[in-house]
């Protein structure tokens, strides 16, 4: 994790102290882990990291705490108070009122966030907070730091939603599709792929203070590289009308072994640990295996495990799936599971609990990938050269797969026409699967493209990498300037 002498130069040949970053996480592994591989993106680069967040949250995060300390590293994990029954989702928390609940528990945390700032020896040069926790423009605006604002979705989708907002679409009660203007290519959104049940009017004054929080931030950061996504890196930043950093991919600054496990939310690992996985999958041939996750928040019934299992034998091709424990809960599941392993032994693998998903998709053997459409599975994907099977559940993810699908060419919709939310069935699965993985010039053609990316992420983090000197802007733009003591 340590950064080279040139890197560290950026912050460190001044007699003034480096730049003091705090970030402002979301709880929630899938906000939360980005930010952790932006914290040690940051610390690697001579900047000082204090990233403050719940009890429960920073339990979760001692093991980077810890390899901070170990490498010398100013990362700091920070546990605000907060109350002990609302910190964290319950499970099946994927729906509109959980996330609700979540998001008003944590303006609680503005008075501790304000203590913690006041109470630091210099005032910190910025706030990056992530654009859930509005709460934190007012901590901001007290204190007299500068805020940016995180987005843990595609620039695409980020610019759609300001777009769509913008325009005031969507808000009849008209549900056929509508062409959201001001994008540099074509894109549709419909009610039912946006989100339509969250509209209370809680939910709408809440969506209303995340915008505020947007509007009157500095700037934003972004988990995207320009290679990937610059003509809506662009766009945003035009729309916006303040500097957008894209400085991902994140996680490819955060590659050891040791590292890419402390990130994790570890509670339920999987019973047969990651070292047999990656032995099972040395077996296997190269870019033969499809990977199926869906992610922290998604939970299936059985009738649709039962469904994905199924199409997952049906096509013929070697598979690696990863279960939830608490879809698992049945006896009957536990034992179509089981049955389902028997009857594609040497071919399929189902694996109940967490398991690394970078070190899965950075295995040889991992030609594709069936997930929900989560910006972070995309991205990792990506970068890593494996093109999806895309089956978006909610929220950012049918953009995305509109993105993947339609505008990167590397992924196969499991449903067909990315607007829709048709049910999916078995065919559906075997269908897309099948199309992935197959050979045929469209496929490898599919392929060629998604390596390509893969590359093209790789080339950003380097050095003279699109990545590596927006970071070098952003570090430079919040160097002291002079005595910041309070």
């Amino acid at each position: 994790m340590a950064a080279t002498e040139t890197e560290k130069s950026i912050t460190l040949t001044s007699a003034l102290p480096p730049p003091h970053f705090v970030l402002v996480p979301l709880i929630g592994q899938g906000h939360t882990i980005p930010m952790v591989d932006l914290a040690c993106l940051l610390v690697e680069r001579g900047a000082i990291v204090s990233l403050v967040t719940t009890p429960v949250n920073a339990a979760r995060l001692q093991g980077v705490a810890d390899k901070a300390r170990r490498a010398k590293l100013p990362l700091e994990i920070v546990e605000l108070p907060f109350p002990p029954a609302d910190d964290g989702l319950p499970p099946g928390s994927a729906n509109v009122d959980n996330f609700l609940r979540l998001f008003l528990a944590l303006y609680k945390l503005a008075g501790p966030l304000e203590a913690y700032v006041r109470a630091l020896p210099r005032r910190p040069s910025c706030i990056i907070s992530d654009s859930c926790n509005p709460w934190t423009a007012g901590v901001a605006t007290s204190v007299g730091v500068p805020r940016l604002f995180f987005h843990v979705a595609s620039c695409f989708y980020s610019l759609c939603k300001l777009k769509v907002a913008t325009h005031g679409l969507l808000h009849d009660g008209n549900h056929d599709a509508h062409v959201v203007p001001g994008m540099p290519v074509r894109v549709e959104v419909t009610k039912n792929t946006w989100s339509s049940s969250y509209t209370t009017p809680e939910w709408e004054a809440f969506v209303e203070d995340a915008r505020e929080g947007m509007r009157t931030a500095d700037g934003a950061v972004l988990n995207t590289f320009l290679d990937l996504e610059e003509q809506f890196v662009a766009c945003y930043q035009a729309a916006l009308g303040k500097p957008v950093w894209a400085l991902g991919p994140f996680f490819l600054n955060n590659r050891d072994e040791e590292a890419v496990a402390a990130r994790g939310d570890k509670d339920k690992p999987s019973a047969v640990g990651q070292d047999a996985v990656t032995a099972w999958l040395d077996t296997m041939g190269q870019s033969a295996v499809t990977y199926v996750s869906f992610g922290s928040l998604v939970r299936m019934l059985p009738k649709q495990l039962y469904e994905v299992g199924h199409g997952l034998e049906d096509s013929g091709k070697p598979f690696l799936w990863v279960v939830k424990e608490s879809e698992t809960a049945s006896p009957e599941a536990r034992e179509w599971l089981q049955a389902l392993e028997a009857r594609t032994a040497g071919k399929g693998r189902v694996v109940r609990g967490w398991v690394s998903q970078l070190a899965i998709l950075s295995h040889r053997a991992i030609g594709g990938f069936v997930t929900h459409c989560g910006w972070n599975s995309l991205l990792e994907s990506v970068a890593h050269g494996v093109p999806v099977v895309t089956w978006p559940h909610f929220g950012d993810q049918f953009l995305n797969e509109q993105l993947v699908v339609e505008v990167l060419g590397v992924g196969v919709p499991v449903r067909g026409p990315a607007v829709t939310v048709a049910p999916v069935l078995r065919g559906h699965i075997a269908r897309a699967v099948s199309e992935l993985m197959g050979g045929g010039t469209v496929a490898q053609e599919r392929r060629r493209k998604c390596k390509e990316y893969g590359e093209r992420a790789h080339g950003a983090i380097a050095k003279g990498g699109s990545t590596h000197q927006n970071l070098t802007q952003l570090l430079q733009s919040f160097m002291p300037s002079g005595s910041t003591e309070q």
